[in-house]
């Protein structure tokens, strides 16, 4: 049946990119009795199953939204449970028979991976060098990011590499921040999706996201599904002509 409305939605035009704020998981761990950490892991679990759907459908650009640096704010037993479900997490994505390996899958980690705890930072390195060979689509996960903190780092690196270069004053052009952005192994994002129907941006892609479509279903993250994903690519397929003119005008 999937196969179906795939075959269908492929009548029009595909996004080559779509973002997910993947909001929710401790909302949905109260709201079934469970614990914090058990609602991440079921948000995990989504996440794979959003993904495969992407894929199949021909998306090949997705970014999740997985740790903000914000949310080291957070308190110190939920931290360290999340680092150890993400480096849990990247650890089973290096299987041969991993979804990313599956659909040839190019793992790229955007933020500031110095933040991240050892273990994590190596799981992470690990991945993006284990997967560096896979061309069909490529999967970007935020992790310790903000996009504030992303542009910051971009005209950072942009100016040292600009200096190298001359001496002098530098003039930086909108190209060389760009190049230098987290995010700049995928074009723009067609539509944004974040979860639990909340329509803030919580410092995500702002640099990225002045054309796209942003959707933003009631379901909290865990119970994100197929349909979610139907109803955001029809949505975008209806603005399609507007957000290609307002593309345009740049």
């Amino acid at each position: 049946m999937r196969n179906c409305f795939f075959y269908v939605l492929s009548a029009g035009p595909i996004p080559d990119h779509i973002a997910f704020i993947m909001d929710g998981n401790r909302r949905y761990a109260k709201k079934h009795n469970v614990n914090e950490s058990a609602g991440h892991r079921i948000g995990y679990r989504a996440l794979i199953s959003m993904l495969r759907y992407c894929y199949e459908l021909g998306i090949k650009y997705v970014t999740v939204y997985a740790f903000s640096i914000d949310n080291f704010k957070r308190g110190p037993e939920e931290v360290e449970s999340l680092m150890e479900l993400l480096e849990e997490k990247m650890e089973s994505l290096l299987k041969q028979d991993s979804i990313v390996n599956q659909y040839g899958v190019r793992v790229h980690f955007a933020g500031d991976l110095n933040l991240l705890n050892k273990p994590v930072h190596t799981a992470a390195q690990r991945l993006m060098e284990s997967t560096s060979v896979n061309k069909k689509a490529v999967l970007s996960v935020c992790i310790a990011y903000t996009s504030t903190n992303e542009i910051v780092r971009a005209v950072q690196n942009a100016y040292e590499d600009r200096s190298e270069f001359g001496k002098g004053k530098c003039s930086l052009r909108l190209v060389d921040i760009e190049r230098s952005l987290d995010l700049s192994v995928a074009p723009d994002p067609d539509i944004i999706i974040r979860t639990s129907g909340e329509t803030r941006m919580s410092n995500f892609l702002l640099w990225q996201s002045a054309r796209c479509l942003l959707y933003s279903p009631s379901a909290l993250w865990p119970e994100i599904g197929f349909w979610h994903l139907v109803w955001a690519v029809l949505e975008f397929q209806k603005m399609h002509s507007y957000l290609e003119k307002k593309k345009k005008q740049v």
